[in-house]
């Protein structure tokens, strides 16, 4: 996120983490950010116009109503919530102050195969989306080490909350979708016995307005797989479907986001890795002019809604091994 800012005209001003190692990695990455003030001080300075975060999952919605508090706008990565008692208050306070809680769905803002298939769906390629299905799968162990919170469920939400807001995110946006219900949720914990907290695999069937969707999510990516997770996208509409291949095309094609177009005129490969990403310019103006091209306040907010009631309703299986 920090990156992206900078490269469509932001000013990284100071960094703040109460982990220092934490905060020595983002300053290696970053050697221009002030980091000898503290976060009080920082949601002090009125010079400051964002505060950019992934702080731990719970921690979020705090640090967003403080930064609001404060006259700042905040930007953080998903999930932006852990209960809906967080979302009331933040929705409150968002509304009191007229500030902006973004939360930065990275599937969708930062992936170039996705910004292409929402420019091809909205010049009408596919007709209109009536159905869609996402994949989320994860590598859990491997490269990096995850921290203890991540298996603790009160702190990261839950897996729907908090890998399958991106997929909701997709599905409201590509069927143009105000609101939406949850017509079943499943979670369970397959393949980790020894992490009693952890869900390993999630699954949800939503209905919109006039569109359905199916999404699943995981953390059971196999080690011959050669990326965290082979994330894809179905898109299917009245006059053609498509297919975001977003990390992976297992059939040989080196590289990522990969689409293929199906529609009246036949069958088509686009390689979109080069499209230009749109979101965080159209963000900043939006803090500037106060207006909503990058996302709308409501929709991160309908997103968020639905992850937590996704989480909430869920049934949770209860894989029992046979006798020996």
């Amino acid at each position: 996120m920090t990156r992206r800012l900078q490269e469509a005209g932001a000013e990284l001003v100071a960094c703040w983490d109460d982990d220092p190692a934490n905060l020595a990695a983002f300053a290696r990455a970053y050697p221009d950010a002030e980091r000898r003030r503290t976060a009080d001080d920082l949601l002090a300075d009125h010079t400051i116009d964002l505060i950019v975060s992934a702080a731990i999952h719970d921690e979020r919605a705090a640090l967003g109503i403080r930064a609001m508090q404060q006259d700042k706008d905040f930007l953080c990565t998903k999930p932006g919530f852990t209960t809906l008692e967080q979302l009331a208050e933040v929705r409150r306070v968002q509304a009191a102050t007229g500030r902006r809680y973004i939360v930065y769905f990275g599937e969708r803002f930062g992936n170039p195969a996705t910004v292409r298939a929402s420019a091809l769906v909205h010049s009408g390629a596919i007709g209109r989306v009536v159905h869609t299905a996402g994949f989320g799968p994860h590598r859990l162990f491997g490269r990096v080490e995850r921290p203890a919170w991540v298996f603790q469920k009160a702190r990261y939400g839950g897996i729907l909350n908090d890998l399958a807001s991106h997929q909701i995110d997709q599905f409201l946006h590509f069927t143009s979708s105000t609101t939406a219900e949850i017509v079943a949720a499943t979670v369970a914990n397959h393949h980790h016995p020894q992490i009693s907290e952890f869900e390993d695999y999630g699954e949800l069937l939503l209905r919109g307005e006039a569109a359905t969707g199916f999404i699943r999510v995981d953390w059971l990516s196999p080690a011959g797989l050669d990326t965290w997770g082979d994330v894809r996208l179905f898109l299917l509409g009245t006059e053609g479907y498509i297919e975001v291949r977003k990390t992976r095309d297992v059939q040989g094609r080196a590289g990522t986001d990969h689409l293929f177009l199906v529609d009246g005129h036949g069958e088509r490969y686009i390689a979109a890795a080069d499209t230009p990403l749109p979101f965080m310019r159209d963000f900043l103006a939006d803090l500037w002019q106060r207006t909503e091209k990058a996302v709308a306040q409501a929709h991160v907010f309908q997103v968020a809604e639905l992850a937590l009631r996704a989480q909430l309703l869920a049934q949770r299986l209860m894989y029992t091994p046979p006798p020996t």
